[in-house]
């Protein structure tokens, strides 16, 4: 991808459309919440991002995966939806669904309807902590080669290679493909972020009803206290008076 970057024959997925006036946001968010701030972190980035783009005077489209996603952005972004998936990952992701929502990337950039596509999703880093993140799926991101490994020779003197059928010919074959793999990685770190949000939003949750429970069982004993105690002196106080 790096010594074909920036020539004539690149593909498509690779040099992009040469613009950079209309984005396309793959939002991806959970179908159901009790997450904790799973699904209004990514849709607070999003808000965010497209404010952003908008003032730079670029054209943004949205792509919401997720039934929370697009709950909340339709309210004030509904008009910039281009389609609404949910569903997806409902009994565990599966490549197919990736590559389903990669197809349909792939359709909207033939047709011509955005220029740079990026996918906006939660990273998993750990039960307590997601990293919301921001990854660029079109044009396809080429990392910077180091001096001297253009053109096929290695950084380190190395071997020449050639490429049956020609560099082109592969990338036009691996690209989709490695599109629908990083749709399905980000939709895996999704997934793992909502199950290890969801559990500690309800451990947080168990643990805040016990010390509230904790807290009602002793107001419950001490007004019944109280009122066993106020009892006793009217029996004491009649008794006297008798």
């Amino acid at each position: 991808a790096g010594a074909v970057a920036g020539q004539a024959g690149a593909p498509p997925l690779l040099a992009g459309t040469g613009k950079d006036e209309v984005h396309l946001v793959v939002v991806v968010t959970a179908d159901r919440g009790l997450c904790g701030g799973f699904n209004s972190n990514i849709v607070r980035a999003a808000r965010l991002r497209v404010n952003e783009l908008q003032r730079a005077g670029k054209t943004v489209k949205l792509l919401m995966v997720g039934r929370k996603g697009r709950d909340v952005m339709k309210r004030e972004h509904g008009h910039l939806f281009v389609e609404a998936l949910e569903g997806i990952g409902r009994r565990g992701v599966a490549f197919g669904e990736a590559d389903q929502v990669a197809r349909k990337v792939t359709a909207l950039f033939e047709a011509g309807e955005f220029d740079v596509c990026t996918i906006l999703y939660n990273r998993f880093k750990s039960a307590i902590s997601q990293v919301v993140t921001f990854q660029q799926l079109i044009p396809f991101p080429v990392p910077e080669a180091e001096e001297g490994a253009a053109g096929g020779v290695a950084a380190d003197g190395g071997a020449i290679y050639e490429y049956e059928p020609s560099e082109e010919d592969i990338l036009t074959e691996l690209l989709p493909r490695n599109l629908a793999v990083q749709v399905y990685r980000a939709l895996l770190e999704s997934a793992a972020s909502e199950q290890g949000a969801r559990m500690t939003a309800m451990d947080n949750a168990t643990r805040n009803a016990g010390d509230m429970l904790d807290g009602l069982t002793l107001r419950y004993n001490r007004t019944r206290q109280a009122m066993i105690t106020k009892e006793l002196i009217e029996i004491i106080s009649g008794a006297e008076a008798l």
